[in-house]
């Protein structure tokens, strides 16, 4: 078998996708041990997923619409690649010509690409993995990784240290609004966890979501902590990693909290959660998948009844499902502290 010392990655694509390749850089890590490993992606906000990631050697943003958006500055990017004289590349987004414009600067090299199955029900974790079949690279689990710094972790102490628990993150935005649920229903669950449970409900999300988070605000009876667009990445994910549970649709803070061990509860409607769910155990997906259109995986309703598949998941739904999960949390922690525990779980 080959070896392998300098290896390219290219990934500028969303939150999600790329957390859906860490599990194929902690087996490339493995399997090429001194291998340093590259990667590019789209933005510097992503960039800084991976500043303490131990398997990733360097991050390059490819800013397509920005920095990168002239002939010059792409040129000058593809001659930072060639001078960098990589040996392996997996090209996964194969359907970008500047990138493959970059890529060609590297084809002294074995590339491999990307193929997105559209006719086979396999999660995009799984689908990722096989790029690297060739390579004789087999997985052995399908954990996401997202690594942070102690002052991302102190961050999120003092966040809310001045709270109590169980702390429910509610994520209400999405990459597109046909994923979303309503804002009042976020609302109405926010104040009945508050109520039954003595939640701290946090609402996090991207900063052209705010209309989201005010919306919820504006219809809830209790103070949720309001952190939408207030969190860079890292000092997000550490936030999520305190939480007993992140209640979101199909988008990026879904897949950080999977990343940092924290259960979900999933709202589907329009995307299958068969490819880009939960990964792990302890999830709850719901999802109405007694409609004709579920999962249409379009990026419009085209039902006579708009977001119908959103629209059939009820407060009452989510709200069980958040509760089975507290309730599993307290009886491991009863389990691993015996019967003579005293005091309030750590959620």
């Amino acid at each position: 078998m080959t070896e392998y010392s300098n290896i390219l990655i290219t990934k500028p694509g969303a939150i999600g996708d790329l957390l859906h390749i860490t599990p194929v850089i902690r087996m490339l890590s493995q399997r090429f041990p001194k291998a340093k490993i590259t990667l590019l992606v789209g933005s510097p906000s992503t960039a800084a997923m991976f500043d303490h990631h131990p398997g990733v050697y360097e991050t390059i943003v490819f800013d397509k619409r920005g920095s990168h958006r002239t002939f010059r500055a792409l040129v000058a990017l593809r001659r930072r690649l060639k001078a960098s004289r990589y040996d392996l590349v997996l090209n996964y987004q194969r359907c970008n010509l500047k990138l493959w414009f970059l890529a060609l600067s590297t084809l002294t090299c074995r590339v491999l690409i990307y193929h997105k199955t559209r006719t086979r029900k396999v999660h995009s974790v799984m689908n990722h993995f096989e790029t690297v079949y060739p390579l004789g690279i087999r997985p052995d689990d399908m954990e996401l990784d997202l690594f942070l710094s102690p002052t991302d972790d102190e961050y999120a102490t003092k966040v809310i240290e001045a709270h109590s628990g169980p702390f429910i993150a509610l994520n209400p935005g999405a990459s597109n609004r046909i994923k979303c649920w309503s804002t009042q229903r976020f609302a109405e669950l926010a104040d009945r966890l508050s109520a039954d449970f003595g939640a701290c409900v946090v609402i996090v999300g991207a900063p052209d979501e705010r209309d989201l988070a005010d919306a919820i605000c504006g219809n809830m009876q209790t103070t949720p902590i309001d952190l939408l667009g207030k969190t860079n990445l890292l000092q997000l994910g550490a936030i999520l990693k305190r939480c007993s549970v992140v209640v979101s649709g199909d988008t990026g803070p879904l897949h950080m909290a999977t990343a940092v061990g924290t259960p979900t509860v999933a709202l589907f409607g329009a995307i299958d959660p068969e490819r880009t769910g939960p990964v792990g155990e302890g999830h709850r997906i719901i999802r109405h998948e007694e409609l004709s259109c579920v999962p249409c995986n379009a990026k419009r309703c085209g039902n006579t009844i708009y977001l119908e598949c959103m629209d059939r998941i009820s407060v009452d739904e989510v709200f069980f499902a958040v509760a089975q999960i507290l309730e599993e949390s307290r009886s491991t922690f009863r389990i691993s502290h015996g019967k003579r525990a005293v005091g309030r779980p750590t959620y």
